[in-house]
Formats: structure tokens, C-alpha cells, sequence
């Protein structure tokens, strides 16, 4: 076996269902999760029809680096969304199999292990697939903080010299994963002017970069930030995906775009790993990209969840909007891990502790003393999670 797969921790959701293990919820209340980020809203009726009319398509192997429709749609997609001047589809695009499994991949491609020096420098509290594709590749993970009194900003002066001499990766999440930070010009600034002292990749993670809650005010992205600075994509990889954007997680379809050289070689691994997308979802993805009227309505969702929801919370609990994404993080009176065990077992509403979501650097785990509320389903059940929530929040 590969060793490395010791170095690995339980998945937070493993460690929830741990948590939970023994406790006897109230059989008199309908179970209401909160815990994890899996989009809730109806598929849109024109990705389902592209993909059932396309099933023919089945019948060929696709190539790895898509069809060229589809990264035309995704090409086309990002020059409207960001503003880009322009971006080539042939060499600037990758269509892969959800964000996921490309971010996790994309460290395989790009870490060079060769004396066990490496560092992959990600945020924290973050989304385990970072910590898990450094480890795997052979490198060390170093986790910077994002707390509330930096806004949740990553402290990027307190990694040490050292570390970022070794640094070879740097993962960034933006929207934030948990707390819904949205990154803004200077620190995208601090981050190329890091890279390029340095060398390491950077990999942005935008998965969650079209839900936000001013139709005026889209976050801005890790290629938009460039192109404003006067650069180009050089040792930069942007990473989306259609799960949140169109509630099709299932359909485990997104992109990579950014330094081309970078993808010729993701291409090249991706060819070996068997990373081609089914030519029926690459036709319902061309749909996707193509659509902006769903995914507006999607957001109008979010945005009265959060309006009624948040107002409600905070009469028990500390917590504020995000700038975007669809999670609460919410500051919790007692033990987070006691929080989410007490109300699971008293209220029936799954939350996910901050504590797992983290680990410890500098002397805390950030995520510690917070809990992260998914407001994935709909309106009425989120609304329900909510008074249980402050019903149970309010007797502590």
C-alpha cells in the first residue's frame, strides 16, 4: 500500500458521523441537515434535456481535453463573466470532472517531491481535498489562518521565509470555504507579487463564485484580477464547476483555464489518470455555460435565504452574511463539537463543527468555537432549521 495514505485524516463528515454516534434525536421533529454543501435546488429542465437528448453520444470515447464546443462555451463564458480581454480555448481551457477531483489531481501534476521539501501552502479552516492532494503528492500542507480579526483574511506575512522558499502550490478559495470570503484586488495583488518572488503555482478554487447576493457586484476572480493588474495567466489556474452554479453536482462537470504551458501538462496527466468527460454531460454543460437566466434565479433563492435567515440566527448566535457562497459560519457559544452534537440530538439539524474543517497552526484551530450552516435547502426547511437553532442556542 502507499504510504502516504496513513498521513491522510478522517473526512470531516466521518468525523460528524463519529460525533453523532449513540445520540437518539427527537423522533418527533423531521431532520433538517445543515451540515453539508450539496446544492438542493431542482436541476434546470434545459441541462436535463440536453442530457437525455444526447445519450447517443455515449456510444464514443470522449477525448480527454473535451470537445471544442464545450470549451468554446467555456471560453466564451469566462470573457463575459470577467471581462477578459480574451482567452484560448484551445490552450487556456480544460474541461474536467467537477472541481473536485481536478483540484486534487492538479498537485499529482504539479509538485515535484524530489528531496521531501515540498510545501503546498492552503488556507484554515479549508476543503480537505487540499490537504489530502498534498499529501499524496509527497509535499507538506502549511495552513494560514483566516480568522475574524483579519475579516478572514489569509495572513499570508505570518508564513514563515523558509516555507515559502520551499513553497511549490498555493491553494486559494475565493469564495471562501467556510466563511465566504471573497478575495479583493490587493490581496490578489499580495498573492501574484508571493508567486512570482517565489515560483509556486497558484490554484484558485471559484467554485462558489456565482452565488453572491448583488447582481451589480459579482466577486471578482483569480484571471479578472490578473488581467486588471496588467498580467497574464503565468503560474495561475482558476478551477469552476456547474455543481453550485446550475445544481448539478451529480453531473460532476466544471473547468480549469489559465497558464497554458501549466495545462499541457495537467492534460498530459489527466490523459494517464482517465479524466475524459462523458460526451452526454459535456452537451448538457454547453447548455449550462450558455444559460444565465437559471442561474440568476438560483441566486435570487440565496439571497432571500440569507435575508431571512441570517436576522433570525443572529438573535441567538454571532454570525454575519458572507460576501458570497451559501454557508453560515456562525460563532458558537460552547464547544463547537457540543454545539452540533446537543442540537442534533435535541433539535433533529445537522451543522458542521469548525473544528473539523481545521487544524491547529500558530497555538488555535481557527475553525474551533464556530459551527458551518449549509443553507442549501429550501426557503420553509431552512427557516425551520433556523428557529430550531435559536430555540436551542437561546437555552445555553
Amino acid at each position: 500500500m502507499n504510504p502516504r495514505l496513513q498521513s491522510l485524516q478522517p473526512y470531516p463528515f466521518e468525523k460528524l458521523r463519529s460525533l453523532f454516534q449513540g445520540v437518539r434525536p427527537d423522533p418527533g421533529l423531521a431532520h433538517i441537515s445543515l451540515g453539508i454543501g450539496e446544492p438542493r435546488h431542482p436541476t434546470p429542465e434545459l441541462i436535463k434535456r440536453a442530457l437525455s437528448e444526447n445519450l447517443a453520444k455515449l456510444a464514443a470515447y470522449p477525448p480527454t481535453a473535451g470537445g471544442d464546443t464545450l470549451r468554446q462555451a467555456i471560453a466564451e463564458w469566462l470573457v463575459r463573466r470577467y471581462g477578459l480581454r480574451s482567452i484560448d480555448w484551445k490552450t487556456e481551457v480544460l474541461p474536467v470532472n467537477g472541481s473536485r477531483e481536478a483540484l486534487f489531481a492538479f498537485a499529482q501534476t504539479v509538485i515535484d517531491p524530489a528531496g521531501d521539501d515540498a510545501v503546498v501552502v492552503c488556507p484554515n479552516p479549508f476543503y480537505q481535498i487540499y490537504e489530502g492532494a498534498a499529501l499524496l503528492a509527497g509535499a507538506r500542507p502549511h495552513y494560514v489562518n483566516t480568522t475574524s480579526e483579519r475579516r478572514f483574511a489569509a495572513d499570508y506575512a505570518a508564513v514563515p521565509e523558509e516555507a515559502w522558499r520551499r513553497t511549490q502550490l498555493l491553494y486559494v478559495c475565493s469564495p471562501g470555504n467556510p466563511t465566504g470570503k471573497v478575495l479583493a484586488l490587493p490581496e490578489w495583488k499580495e498573492i501574484f507579487a508571493l508567486a512570482d518572488r517565489h515560483g509556486f503555482i497558484i490554484a484558485s478554487d471559484e467554485c462558489y463564485s456565482e452565488i453572491y447576493f448583488d447582481e451589480a457586484a459579482p466577486p471578482l476572480g483569480a484571471l479578472q484580477a490578473a488581467t486588471m493588474l496588467g498580467r497574464g495567466f503565468e503560474r495561475l489556474v482558476m478551477f469552476s464547476s456547474l455543481s453550485k452554479r446550475s445544481n448539478v453536482p451529480g453531473m460532476r462537470s466544471g473547468f480549469v483555464a489559465g497558464d497554458a504551458a501549466v495545462l499541457k501538462a495537467f492534460l498530459l496527466y489527466r490523459t494517464y489518470h482517465g479524466g475524459a468527460m462523458s460526451p452526454a454531460v459535456q452537451e448538457a454543460s454547453v447548455a449550462a455555460w450558455n444559460d444565465e437566466h437559471h442561474v440568476r434565479e438560483n441566486r435570487r433563492k440565496y439571497a432571500e435565504k440569507f435575508a431571512r435567515v441570517t436576522p433570525a440566527i443572529q438573535t441567538a448566535l454571532e454570525v454575519e452574511r458572507p460576501d458570497a457562497a451559501f454557508y453560515l459560519w456562525a460563532r458558537t457559544p460552547i464547544a463547537d463539537t457540543e454545539f452540533a452534537r446537543r442540537l442534533y440530538a435535541e433539535q433533529q439539524v445537522t451543522v458542521l463543527p469548525g473544528s473539523f474543517l481545521a487544524r491547529d497552526s500558530g497555538g488555535i484551530n481557527p475553525g474551533a468555537g464556530y459551527v458551518r450552516m449549509a443553507l442549501v435547502a429550501e426557503i420553509d426547511e431552512c427557516l425551520e432549521a433556523a428557529r430550531r437553532i435559536v430555540e436551542f442556542a437561546t437555552k445555553l
